[in-house]
């Protein structure tokens, strides 16, 4: 029998504790005591990880493997070490005994008896429950501390102070670190210069070679900004300045949010709590000079800049860093030029941009609208690539991905039972055990059969193209006839609904469309929906010009955001002479 083990603990001390390992330890004890072999095939851990999300590499990884029956029999100490939810318990679970594996809980064991199942759903209850009690009385403990000013907000003091070392947040303890203090009156002194901007200070503070607070040698704008808006500098200590949200940030649509799933929000300064008045490295009025001029530029920048009108603004990408495009004018005509030729120019930092050239913005934008009005004046080129996703080939990654997971379960079930049935025959196995493994392996191949009958039906619902083609033939006639007299709003409204983002590589543009395919996702602008799709396809240009590859995305619900059933093609142009040196 294949063993696996799963062993998490929820913070980093924890996992310093060693309690981890006295899992470990509780698990091997248990293996032995049933006589089965040590280490299992598998262990799985996650040193400091909530059991309140799913989201942890270890479960990740137990859950692929479970997909692909490589082991029979998960072994965990506790249920809520599986996790702190009884809703994410249940999934898990059921999950598991669909793949065929066995799941036993080592201190209280798992069974069919309606008693024990209605323990393990009050244990699962009861966690969830504790977990949420003390992290509500640990939050209304802090902010009690802090309105009394008790506690500091920080667990590491901001650039330019130290913490005492006997009891590092109390605020009694906290002084002046006269270096790192000239340094941040420095910044600010600087900043209020005239024409002085936070790339300036990037690039002095890293030609002189200055450490940053983290000890590198390069400066960045995040940094001295987070430095800048700061109150403690002018001698004010705040708590619950910020919250946390799901993330949503990126360079560009081609790049995905990344690992972490909230970002900092900040939050009105009415909500702020003042905590307690500390020593001032700057006065009240240079921090109000600083915060006016920081709200200035920001209502200034390049991004707020709509002197010029740019029909693909925000909407281009590049092929080669993967970053997004910015609007520039110069000598009386507009460029669409790479962050990263721009990052190279203005920091020294290599983005690995390899573009050349940039794309003069009446031209590009003059193709791309041509392009656009080509498509929708010819609805038979939709209806020929709906016609192909009828095969299945354009079914969303995630559905994809499941049914190659489970095609290779089965193929490796219906290898081990040939084995099985090879060492039967070659008289190493008796009939009894024979018959008891191989009924094992077909108990877990009908599992996996009857989840592949599952997204078969799922797939089916994703692919009714019949009703689609009558809403994309209507919605192509209705807009097709005002595209000649649309003005330069019109246009902008109408490239945000059907173009997801275009992607220049050398001298060639990729256009993603999507075209709605119900009345109700005319009203989405599915180009603010990225975060949904980001890695579903890649695109990559043809060699010829014209059109070298259609995809599909039919959806409703993908990821935190709600997504309309759209059409979604890509195409290739050659726009060679379109682009400047």
């Amino acid at each position: 029998m294949r063993i696996a083990v799963y062993i998490r603990v929820s913070t980093q001390r924890q996992a310093e504790a060693q309690t981890i390992e006295q899992q470990l330890s509780c698990l091997q004890t248990f293996c032995q005591s049933k006589e089965w072999s040590w280490p299992p095939a598998f262990i799985f851990r996650d040193d400091g990880y909530s059991g309140a999300t799913l989201k942890r590499p270890g479960l990740d990884s137990l859950r692929d493997f479970a997909a692909r029956a490589s082991f029979d029999l998960l072994l965990i100490t506790a249920p809520d070490r599986l996790a702190r939810k009884y809703v994410h318990q249940m999934l898990l679970v059921e999950e598991l005994e669909k793949l065929g594996c066995q799941l036993q809980f080592v201190e209280h064991p798992l069974s069919q008896d309606p008693h024990d199942q209605l323990l393990l759903q009050i244990r699962g209850a009861v966690a969830e429950y504790e977990r949420s009690l003390i992290a509500e009385r640990m939050r209304r403990g802090r902010l009690h501390k802090f309105q009394t000013g008790a506690l500091l907000p920080w667990t590491s003091p901001p650039f330019g102070y130290r913490m005492g070392l006997a009891h590092p947040r109390d605020p009694a303890g906290l002084h002046l670190e006269p270096t790192e203090a000239a340094i941040v009156a420095e910044i600010f002194q600087r900043y209020l210069q005239p024409q002085q901007s936070l790339w300036g200070l990037v690039n002095y503070f890293t030609k002189i070679g200055l450490p940053t607070p983290s000890g590198k040698a390069r400066w960045n704008k995040t940094s001295l900004r987070w430095i800048l808006t700061n109150p403690v500098y002018s001698g004010t200590v705040f708590a619950q300045r910020s919250c946390h949200q799901p993330a949503r940030k990126r360079y560009s649509a081609m790049i995905p949010v990344g690992k972490n799933n909230t970002t900092l929000k900040w939050r009105p300064s009415e909500e702020w709590i003042e905590v307690c008045q500390v020593e001032a490295i700057v006065t009240k009025e240079q921090f109000e000079q600083v915060q006016n001029k920081l709200r200035k530029n920001q209502l200034e920048a390049s991004r707020n800049n709509t002197t010029h009108q740019y029909l693909l603004r925000a909407m281009l990408s590049c092929g080669s860093c993967k970053r997004a495009f910015h609007c520039r004018s110069a000598k009386g005509r507009g460029y669409y030029v790479c962050d990263g030729k721009k990052m190279l120019t203005q920091t020294g930092m290599d983005a690995k941009c390899t573009i050349s050239r940039c794309p003069h913005t009446q031209q590009l934008d003059e193709l791309v609208w041509q392009d656009l009005c080509a498509l929708l004046q010819d609805p038979g080129i939709l209806k020929q690539a709906l016609e192909r996703a009828q095969s299945g080939e354009w079914l969303p990654q995630e559905l994809q991905s499941r049914q190659a997971n489970l095609h290779k379960a089965i193929a490796k079930l219906g290898n081990q039972i040939e084995r099985l049935t090879e060492a039967y025959l070659a008289g190493i196995l008796l009939l009894e055990e024979y018959k008891r493994r191989r009924a094992e392996f077909e108990q877990r191949q009908a599992s996996i059969n009857e989840q592949l009958k599952e997204l078969s039906a799922s797939s089916a619902r994703h692919l009714e193209v019949v009703k689609v083609a009558q809403n994309l033939e209507e919605f192509c006639h209705r807009i097709a006839s005002s595209l000649e007299q649309a003005n330069f709003e019109q246009k902008r409204q109408l490239v945000e609904l059907l173009i997801d983002r275009i992607v220049i590589t050398g001298e060639e543009v990729e256009i993603h469309y999507v075209v709605p395919t119900t009345p109700a996702s005319e009203q989405v602008r599915f180009c603010y929906l990225r975060s949904t799709y980001t890695n579903l396809y890649s695109l990559q240009p043809g060699n010829a010009t014209g059109r070298t590859g259609e995809m599909l995305f039919l959806g409703e619900n993908t990821g935190s955001c709600r997504v309309f059933p759209c059409f979604l093609i890509g195409t290739a142009q050659t726009v060679a002479g379109h682009f400047a040196s």
